[in-house]
């Protein structure tokens, strides 16, 4: 059996320096950074606001042909580490804004406080391209088509241990419907997949340089277009199906709440006035279209008794008022609860809004409420995952501090029930604000049953920035994931219907007063992904591991016996 190692490819060695230190080239010099922060470069401009999307399938190149070319795996980890601190530094600035505008801290202070976390999430490319590498000092540089495995492996585990997925990089892709449908059958890790997969064919053929190589390359270029764009040509070819007849007509409301909070008791009621009178005139509009009988009655505000006689309309309608500053607590205020039922009666419409709801064993629920036609209560959803020190602390009470930081933040309790809000013949799954981000939460809704999909969100505080269009892009792929529309309703933006295929329609602008009616349908197949779950990226994971494994058994083996003696991996 031949054990030479591949052509052109280091081989680890042991470390031979008298004085116990490691040589300067055991670190980046200075081209490579600048290739890793052009790779950075390169996929920030893929993302919102730039938009432009197709650089991301030539982003990873520059960093990965480095890791190719000298696979050290303190370089690696440097490179990924700087590679992903300048990503998220350059994608999610923002963060900063509320900090500043609200906190009233010092810009330099707000941006030097980002790097913090920032610095902690970028270990997770940096390891992806420690495991890279190993692989590279096994295989050579054919091990580059192992990088899509290793890096929506580690993106999986990001969201495990950070609880967050934010801008994983099949998120640059949200607003290209024909090329993220692969998120049927493997969520945005299978967009991912596929853009890592093409970067690295790209690559491999800079390395290598050889006709066996460009056949290779060229081959797997093929493959992941042909995986990406079947499923549109498929929607293409069934696409002259007529739109069946709505089952429900919604009225979303963005009120554009101030984010400042208000102390004034007219101003309260202006506000809320707002929300009336938006929807009222919106479901007027819908009646001159879906209800020939009694329009000039609705939204008068006169004998709600007289209203609760007339029968349920054939197309049932439900107005959304989103999350908000306004801070309704429909279980300890009587006369919004009587006022709610005069408005849903009044206006023959379902009700779903934001409201602050007492938890059993104390705390405070951020609630989605459903009042029927009826006037009544009939469903609520309790908010499942939290903002971290934005609706909880997450910080064990014995440490220091974490008492004082409790009252600024609010002492939120986490729902624990997937919740539907039954409107006519329809049952709507609910998620609130971040929960978008999160591709459980809208699965296990709509295994519950959910035909339809409602994000209500509030993004004000982090002012016009960036973060309305990627946390958008959080509910396009929920939309595709599950193949279910997405209605998302935001206090300031960007309210908008979001199709089966991931398709933005009717949005409203930002940080306006504005109010849409959409016609919405039940029916829908279930995708892949939404009955298996997470079994792509679970798939990557095993093999990520597995390869590592065989990688390391084999070279420790291999430097073993060229050596003759134990071997300290670099």
């Amino acid at each position: 059996m031949n054990d030479a190692p591949p052509s052109g490819v280091p081989v680890p060695s042991p470390r031979i320096a008298s004085n116990g230190k490691r040589g300067l080239s055991n670190y980046p010099a200075r081209g490579e950074s600048a290739f890793a922060l052009l790779s950075a470069a390169l996929l920030i401009l893929s993302f919102p606001n730039f938009d432009l999307w197709f650089l991301a399938w030539l982003s990873l190149v520059p960093l990965f042909v480095v890791l190719a070319r000298r696979p050290s795996s303190t370089v690696a980890f440097v490179l990924g580490w700087l590679w992903d601190v300048t990503f998220f530094y350059g994608t999610c600035y923002w963060l900063t804004y509320s900090m500043i505008r609200y906190g009233h801290l010092p810009g330099w202070l707000a941006y030097s406080l980002l790097v913090i976390p920032v610095a902690l999430v970028a270990v997770f490319p940096a390891l992806t391209c420690v495991v890279l590498v190993r692989l590279l000092t096994r295989w050579g540089s054919v091990a580059l088509f192992a990088a899509p495995f290793a890096w929506v492996s580690f993106e999986w585990a990001r969201l495990g241990i950070t609880g967050q997925l934010w801008n994983a990089i099949g998120y640059s892709q949200a607003y290209v419907p024909a090329l993220i449908q692969p998120a049927h059958w493997g969520g945005v890790y299978a967009v991912g997949f596929l853009i890592v997969t093409f970067n690295s064919a790209i690559a491999y053929l800079f390395v290598e340089r050889t006709k066996r190589a460009l056949a290779i390359g060229i081959t797997i270029l093929m493959i992941v277009a042909g995986i990406t764009l079947a499923p549109e040509l498929t929607f293409l070819t069934n696409s002259t199906m007529a739109r069946a007849r709505p089952d429900l007509i919604v009225v979303a409301v963005q009120p554009n709440v101030p984010m400042e909070p208000v102390s004034e008791p007219a101003i309260s009621q202006a506000l809320l006035d707002r929300h009336r009178s938006l929807s009222t005139e919106a479901l007027q509009d819908s009646d001159r279209k879906h209800r020939p009988v009694d329009t000039a009655a609705r939204g008068t505000g006169s004998d709600p008794d007289r209203f609760a006689q007339v029968a349920p309309p054939a197309i049932p309608h439900l107005v959304i008022w989103p999350e908000s500053p306004m801070n309704f607590a429909y279980g300890n205020d009587r006369q919004l609860r009587e006022l709610l039922a005069n408005f849903a009666i009044t206006n023959r419409t379902a009700l779903l809004f934001n409201s602050l709801e007492r938890a059993p064993q104390g705390g405070d629920y951020n609630s989605a409420l459903l009042i029927n036609e009826a006037g009544q209560l009939s469903a609520q959803y309790d908010k499942i995952r939290l903002m971290p020190f934005g609706e909880y602390v997450p910080l064990p009470r014995w440490m220091p501090g974490s008492n004082a930081i409790a009252p600024m933040v609010g002492g939120f309790t986490a729902g624990t029930r997937y919740s539907l809000m039954p409107v006519g013949q329809t049952r709507a799954g609910v998620f609130i604000c971040f929960e978008s981000a999160f591709p459980e939460i809208a699965r296990a809704l709509m295994n519950e049953g959910a035909g339809v999909l409602i994000n209500i969100s509030n993004d004000g505080y982090l002012g016009p920035t960036p973060v309305m269009r990627q946390h958008l892009a959080n509910s396009i792929f929920r939309a595709v994931e599950n193949n279910r529309e997405v209605l998302r309703v935001t206090n300031t933006g960007l309210t908008a219907y979001i199709s089966r295929r991931g398709k933005v329609e009717d949005i409203a602008p930002a940080f306006q007063p504005a109010v849409r009616t959409w016609e919405v349908n039940n029916n829908g197949s279930r995708t892949f992904y939404a009955q298996y779950g997470e079994v792509f990226v679970g798939f990557c994971a095993f093999v990520t591991l597995i390869a590592l494994a065989i990688a390391e058994r084999k070279t420790i083996r291999r430097a073993r016996k060229l050596t003759g003696e134990p071997i300290e991996l670099r």
